[in-house]
């Protein structure tokens, strides 16, 4: 069975090597990410993985894993900031609160599509402007839902989270696995031998 990949992060390839898995072939999908009028961060997230799934092609033998990471300030979604401008918005915005990250992870073969996602309430500490202006001059922000990265310098900011630390970098490992033994790819083969 080959293993695709349908996603270009480099923090997903490296948190699948966690557990000896690597993808016999990337294929990020080209998918439009708008969410739609009113949807909350849940079932965007949910929407976004499963046709992240559903846009690629698969040949015979092979099982695809997508998955989509979204920022959720209550009701309202933070994806992946435009600019350094909008980054230091979400970045406020967060600061000294709670905040949910989603992240949904779908596996299909040609014939099945098997879902689950994981939410994290994340709690990021009072930003000085100091710290922000700091943090935005590293480019970390760049390509992350909600201007940051949990596993970077933005670490320093997050005294306490509830929940999955691998589902906050991008991809929550214990259900990948699941959903990966569940779809038939043997994800321990190489662990015994």
């Amino acid at each position: 069975m080959r293993l695709i990949l349908g996603s270009g992060s480099p923090r997903r390839r490296d948190l699948l090597a966690q557990i000896g898995v690597v993808a016999d072939e990337i294929r990020p999908p080209e998918i439009d990410e708008t969410p739609h009028k009113g949807e909350l961060p849940r079932p965007y997230c949910i929407r976004m993985a499963a046709e992240k799934a559903q846009a690629i092609t698969l040949n015979a033998g092979e099982v695809v894993l997508s998955a989509d990471t979204t920022v959720a300030l209550g009701r309202r979604i933070l994806g992946k900031p435009e600019d350094a401008n909008e980054a230091t918005r979400f970045l406020r915005a967060m600061s000294g609160r709670r905040h949910s990250v989603i992240t949904a992870v779908a596996v299909r073969t040609s014939d099945r599509l098997w879902q689950r996602d994981v939410v994290t309430a994340v709690k990021m500490k009072r930003l000085s402007d100091e710290e922000l202006n700091s943090y935005l001059a590293t480019n970390d922000w760049q390509g992350k839902a909600g201007g940051y990265g949990i596993q970077g310098p933005a670490g320093a900011f997050v005294p306490w989270i509830q929940g999955s630390f691998t589902s906050v970098v991008g991809l929550p490992i214990t259900e990948t696995a699941a959903l990966l033994q569940a779809a038939g790819y043997p994800v321990w083969k190489g662990a015994s031998s």
